[in-house]
């Protein structure tokens, strides 16, 4: 059994690799063709649904309120000054971008499976962000463990995924898994309310219900995309194993049979059936995401299925 410190630390790097490959030409140029996929499925719709509204002087006539001095004459409504002899001016409805916070779980578990599960949420986040930036959204990437060490605000333009990736490369994977006190450190610094997209394997013996309750509570969008690896959907172990967790260094010594495996599986799924759940009776889009699934796909379904793009 190697030692578990020196283990994460190699599986560290092995993921840190893979986020650096990730971050060359060629995945660019997959995220420009992923960006145009999601066009043609918005055609047709309005883009202004994205948006949030507030009170200002955009173009969408909203109700009148009675002059002040100091307001622009040129908002005064003349035609109901006739009718009252008193002054109103005209208010509209200004559209307000929403922000998009992709969360990104690289704690210790994150960093196992083939392809890792980290790399394949990097790859995940990367493609929400730039498909927000490319439709003129606000956003950002926020990897975490146990706390988010920064929250780097969200920004416009295709060119901020370069920072992006810069934060991301200094950022320390490993560690334990806490969805409650992540969403509670973002909360914590007050960041505009919009959409987050919450990506990990959720697999933590806290559980997720207080995570995304926090989020739902301070009223930020909610979507969930869980990834897990295949060798922890459709294990081929057979014998006698000794197991470690990655996040404690606990190990347990157990022998693997075709019922232990049956009741393994039956386990996974009745645990992803009730993350599934949990996010299906509060309308927060769910997603299961193996880590060899094409990035394609999972975001066409996004697009499709998820209100990701409105």
């Amino acid at each position: 059994m190697p030692d578990p410190k020196a283990y994460v630390q190699a599986r560290a790097q092995l993921a840190k690799a893979g986020i650096e490959e990730s971050m060359g030409k060629d995945f660019l140029s997959e995220l420009e063709r992923l960006f145009l996929i999601s066009r043609q499925v918005m055609a047709g719709k309005l883009r202004a649904e994205r948006r949030t509204k507030k009170r200002g002087s955009g173009l969408e006539f909203a109700e009148h309120r009675e002059y002040n001095m100091g307001d622009d004459f040129r908002h005064i409504d003349w035609n109901l000054y006739g009718r009252l002899e008193k002054l109103f001016v005209r208010l509209y409805e200004e559209e307000e971008d929403i922000p998009v916070y992709v969360m990104f779980d690289v704690s210790a578990s994150m960093l196992e499976g083939t392809p890792i599960k980290a790399v394949h949420a990097f790859r995940i986040a990367s493609a929400l962000a730039y498909v927000a930036l490319a439709h003129l959204d606000r956003a950002t990437m926020l990897p975490f463990t146990a706390a988010m060490e920064q929250l780097q605000p969200p920004g416009r333009g295709k060119g901020r995924m370069f920072k992006m990736f810069h934060n991301i490369r200094n950022a320390r994977l490993g560690g334990v898994t806490d969805l409650a006190q992540a969403t509670r450190s973002f909360v914590f610094r007050r960041p505009r309310r919009g959409t987050v997209v919450l990506i990990s394997d959720f697999l933590t013996a806290e559980g997720y219900e207080e995570a995304v309750n926090l989020l739902r509570y301070h009223r930020y969008r909610v979507i969930v995309v869980q990834v897990l690896s295949p060798q922890e959907l459709a294990p081929k172990l057979t014998g006698d194993l000794e197991l470690m967790d990655v996040e404690t260094g606990q190990t347990r010594s157990i022998t693997v049979t075709a019922n232990l495996l049956r009741a393994y599986l039956a386990e996974l799924e009745r645990y992803t059936d009730g993350l599934r759940t949990f996010c299906q009776d509060r309308a927060i889009p769910y997603f299961l995401s193996p880590t060899n699934q094409p990035l394609e796909t999972l975001m066409l379904e996004v697009f499709r299925k998820g209100g990701f793009l409105r």
